[in-house]
């Protein structure tokens, strides 16, 4: 049983026990509550700190977990339409409203009920985390003498060293920005490369996250299609043409959703586009270490291959570790590097100095390239039974990728079964998956699906997972 299904279980079973107690009173301690229930003690410590966070118990420490006080009356409901005013009033003169739809991202970061599939998560399951090696280097970096103290502002020099070393190429630590994970660097390169109102190129289909941000910053996004060898020049070329645009955000290896890498010809020809037309790259290399056992040399970034500035280059750790592990990089040359510096002080001033430390301590481990390794060949075990059971429990899907990186296939679904059926259908089957829609910016050409086989404990569960999937499509179609 996962850790959050046993948290759950334990939550609902206290609660239920609760009435038993005075206001006041002591609950039983953690130990007996082990012993009856028959869970680890983090299961317990978790259960109750989400029970103090109800207001339904208090915890002291040394002392034990006791039944809180009943609340007071609720407080009366206040009336919030105004707001609705508020918040369109300058819609008017905007040129691209900047209303956020988020539902794309919190897919893939909101946990489906106990004991439904994960097919929709964005990050490794535990079993695939580097938990021990984690715990180890937070505890090292706690010891480390001004752990506490206020970073640099573009983050410690020794990480920004690391990261100009894997971005490869010319790039120097001074070209380096440390950010709050791969999400807020993509947000800080298109807050400064354009202004608002403006047009900027995405491929399609392309990560909801990125299409979010972009709005949010209220930059029209312009679909460029993409094939198995990634974004296709001739329509970038177009594209910037037709509209002007001064940036393209791309994924140049294992793209979200496709898998797909831009092939070597390519790769040139989008930067020498790019620069033709005046225009930045943002290269969202989210992905540089997820390749699978089997993918054989990855080729270097583009910003190791460009002296001009045209890329602004953005990767993190937070994929290949955990979802709270948020430490990436930005890098860039030139004066666009001063704009971002700017941007990122003013947001967020710096990334807390301890996650920093945590990070520098964990890639000069011996235990970070072992990991690497582990991932590297689970993914691709993964991977090979995902797309052996989707070949046999539903052989009507379209696989037009599969990847030697990334954590997910990317499938297209027969034109007789609605996209929006298929989710809650799925959903009452026990398995969850994301949505084809909000890749695109623009009408999708059909409908799909994106199935995800990091997040799932094993083999076994992604065998499950798929024969689940054939349930409900037979719900629908029979």
């Amino acid at each position: 049983m996962h850790e959050r299904s046993s948290v759950g279980e334990l939550v609902k079973s206290l609660k239920a026990e609760l009435d038993r107690y005075s206001p006041g009173e002591k609950l039983p301690s953690s130990r007996a509550l082990v012993e009856r229930h028959r869970v680890s003690p983090v299961t317990v410590t978790r259960a109750l700190a989400q029970l103090a966070a109800e207001g339904l118990v208090v915890t002291r420490p040394g002392a034990g977990a006791f039944r809180a006080e009943p609340r007071g009356a609720a407080p009366a409901v206040g009336d919030t339409s105004w707001q609705e005013l508020a918040l369109s009033a300058d819609t008017a003169t905007e040129l691209v409203p900047r209303s956020v739809d988020a539902s794309g991202v919190l897919v893939t970061l909101s946990a489906p009920p106990p004991g439904v599939v994960e097919f929709n998560g964005g990050y490794l399951h535990p079993a695939l985390q580097p938990e021990r090696a984690l715990a180890a280097a937070l505890a090292r970096a706690g010891r480390r003498p001004g752990a506490w103290g206020r970073p640099p502002a573009d983050g410690l020099p020794e990480l920004r060293d690391w990261f100009a070393r894997e971005i490869g190429g010319t790039v120097t630590a001074a070209e380096i920005l440390i950010t709050a994970g791969g999400q807020s660097a993509i947000t800080t390169a298109l807050r400064a490369l354009a202004p608002p109102g403006t047009p900027v190129l995405v491929e399609s289909p392309t990560y909801p996250g990125m299409l979010a941000v972009a709005r949010a910053a209220g930059l029209r996004p312009v679909p460029v299609p993409t094939d198995a060898d990634g974004i296709r020049p001739d329509l970038l070329e177009a594209a910037f043409r037709a509209t002007g645009a001064r940036v393209v955000v791309c994924q140049p290896l294992f793209q979200n959703p496709t898998g797909a890498a831009l092939s070597g010809g390519r790769r040139a020809a989008v930067v020498r586009i790019a620069r033709a037309a005046g225009a930045f790259v943002v290269e969202d290399d989210f992905a540089r270490r997820l390749v699978h056992e089997d993918a054989g040399p990855v080729p270097p970034t583009l910003a190791a291959d460009d002296p001009d500035g045209v890329v602004v280059h953005v990767c993190s750790l937070t994929k290949v570790t955990s979802a709270s592990l948020r430490v990436g990089a930005l890098a860039a040359r030139g004066p666009v590097l001063e704009r971002l510096r700017a941007i990122q002080v003013v947001d967020s001033f710096f990334v807390p100095r301890p996650l920093q430390e945590t990070a520098l301590e964990l890639v000069g481990s011996p235990a970070w390239k072992r990991h690497l390794r582990a991932v590297s060949q689970e993914l691709k075990n993964r991977r090979d039974t995902m797309t052996g059971a989707v070949a046999l429990r539903l052989p009507e899907f379209a696989v037009p990728h599969v990847p030697s990186g990334g954590y997910h296939l990317w499938l297209r679904l027969p034109d007789t079964l609605p996209e929006a059926e298929l989710l809650p259908a799925a959903l009452r089957a026990g398995v969850a998956v994301a949505p084809g829609r909000p890749y695109f910016c623009a009408e999708p050409p059909a409908g799909h699906i994106r199935l995800s086989f990091a997040g799932v404990a094993g083999a076994a569960e992604i065998v499950e997972g798929v024969r689940r999937l054939r349930t409900a499509v037979d719900e629908i179609t029979r």
